[in-house]
């Protein structure tokens, strides 16, 4: 019975090495992964998803992952076109699409495409002024991109979007912007009052032509109105002259007109009546009468003084 346990103590170990072995040449791979693969140190190739088997000690493996990457780019002090200082964070999104190249071509894909991005961004924002910066950062999202998608390309990576999460200014420069702004919207809102005023009176004119042409329309108006006014309290409300008083009046424009076409004659100046100038005369008369009267009296007053 020892003699069999010895025979079969040997044969123990060679099973144990032959399932490491098993173990070790089998490797499930996922979906979104792929193995490079190193034999001896030459490149066979990327293997997966799913069972792979390799020889251990002989295959050196590489796990890839071909999900989407979200590299946070931190913020980077620029000095804009028109002089600026501002910091500005991004965040890029890339993948791998060639794992051979990820891993044949650079040394470490994820650090190299990390400082990549914060070199492109800080020499994309320091070529742009400050407004492009802060109102046109789709256009700067897409300059980055096409920069850092064709400098990865031989790396076997694709970056998918870029986008600037934040541009930080200074105190002083963010009220200044603040007093531009508000100017800005000093200057709309007076434009947009004038044109309103102006096209206004257009209207009113067009309504005041229109009432003109009818007799009695700017008393009915001002009837209609009236209402208006009566409704708020406190108000009190001055009744003007009726507008129909007007046509007593002659046109001074129609009498030019009837003047010019000779239907009116030259206003000649009315007489007096008889009996008013009859009654001139007798007044005028008896004026008379009592001044010879008075200088009569006066002559007989100096000759009795004379005598005595």
């Amino acid at each position: 019975m020892f003699e069999l346990l010895a025979e079969g103590g040997v044969y123990i170990p060679v099973i144990i090495i032959i399932v490491l072995f098993l173990t070790s040449a089998i490797k499930i791979v996922p979906e979104y992964q792929r193995l490079v693969v190193f034999r001896l140190g030459r490149l066979i190739g990327e293997k997966g998803p799913g069972f792979v088997l390799v020889i251990p000690v002989v295959d050196r493996l590489f796990r890839v992952s071909l999900r989407i990457v979200t590299l946070d780019v931190p913020s980077q002090e620029v000095i804009t076109r028109d002089n600026v200082t501002t910091s500005v964070n991004a965040v890029v999104y890339y993948r791998v699409v060639e794992p051979n190249n990820a891993i044949n071509n650079v040394e470490d894909f994820r650090m190299a495409t990390a400082q990549l991005s914060q070199t492109t961004l800080r020499s994309v924002a320091g070529q742009a002024e400050l407004d492009e910066l802060l109102a046109e950062r789709d256009k700067l999202n897409q300059q980055i991109q096409s920069i850092l998608d064709e400098a990865t390309d031989v790396w076997g990576i694709k970056v998918t979007a870029v986008e600037i999460k934040d541009v930080v200014i200074p105190e002083a420069l963010q009220k200044a912007i603040s007093r531009q702004a508000t100017a800005e919207r000093e200057r709309r809102a007076v434009i947009v009052q004038a044109e309103g005023e102006k096209q206004a009176a257009g209207r009113i004119a067009a309504a005041a032509k229109t009432l003109s042409a009818q007799e009695g329309s700017f008393f009915v108006r001002l009837l209609r109105t009236l209402p208006e006014i009566a409704s708020q309290q406190g108000n009190m409300i001055a009744f003007p002259l009726p507008v129909e008083l007007r046509m007593l009046l002659p046109d001074p424009a129609e009498m030019a007109r009837r003047r010019k076409e000779g239907e009116l004659e030259a206003e000649e100046e009315p007489e007096e009546p008889e009996e008013i100038t009859g009654e001139m005369k007798e007044t005028e008369e008896s004026e008379e009468k009592t001044e010879e009267e008075t200088e009569g009296t006066e002559g007989t007053e100096e000759e009795s003084e004379d005598e005595e």
